[in-house]
């Protein structure tokens, strides 16, 4: 599944959204996904790594496509409202969903945590959560699904660096030609020019 998910959203941008996307866009998104996975793969295993199951598999697949599904409708929402508008229409819907699922599967979540828990969710929320989402729809607005998806491959990499940078990690020869890969294809969306690659209809 590494990967994958640019490809699928450029399909489902194409079927469902009226989008076109030329041989390059192909071809760019499936080097990035190449190196996605190619990074992936040639990363060291450890010893306590948890075996998958079916279950766990069908609960990734699932995650994959409701993504999907959550960037073409926030695109669509868009087109009438701003980022920001969207990004808190979808946290709402989402808090409530989540409160619903928590209290039936575990009952009411206890709210006796430190001071020191509680500054750390208040960043996670602020900073990894509310300010990226924001950021993402701001680009999404400006920038056709089948295109934006690519930058999502970037995640790898970036944990890749991470790894290097503050975990010491060594990356060989495949992991850096996969960074590449993903470097290249973001930067071909980023510089051809939308009209002579994408075309959105509708």
């Amino acid at each position: 599944m590494v990967g994958i998910l640019p490809i699928l959203l450029a399909i489902a941008a194409v079927v469902f959204a009226g989008e076109r996307l030329h041989l390059g866009g192909w071809l760019a998104l499936a080097g990035s996904t190449f190196g996605a996975a190619v990074i992936a793969l040639s990363s060291e295993r450890t010893s306590g790594v948890a075996y998958a199951s079916i279950r766990g598999d069908l609960l990734v697949v699932l995650s994959m496509f409701a993504a999907i599904g959550w960037i073409l409708i926030s695109k669509r929402l868009m087109r009438r409202h701003s980022a920001i508008m969207v990004t808190a229409i979808v946290f709402w819907v989402g808090t409530v969903l989540l409160a619903a699922v928590v209290m039936v599967t575990s009952g009411v979540p206890s709210l006796r945590y430190s001071s020191r828990a509680w500054i750390a969710v208040a960043e996670q929320g602020l900073f990894a959560t509310t300010t990226t989402t924001v950021l993402w729809n701001w680009g999404l607005k400006r920038v056709p699904a089948s295109q934006a998806g690519i930058f999502v491959n970037l995640e790898p990499l970036v944990g890749a660096i991470l790894g290097v940078s503050l975990l010491h990690e060594r990356l060989g020869i495949m992991a850096l030609a996969g960074g590449a890969l993903i470097i290249a294809g973001a930067v071909y969306f980023s510089y051809k020019p939308e009209g002579s690659s994408v075309q959105v209809t509708g």
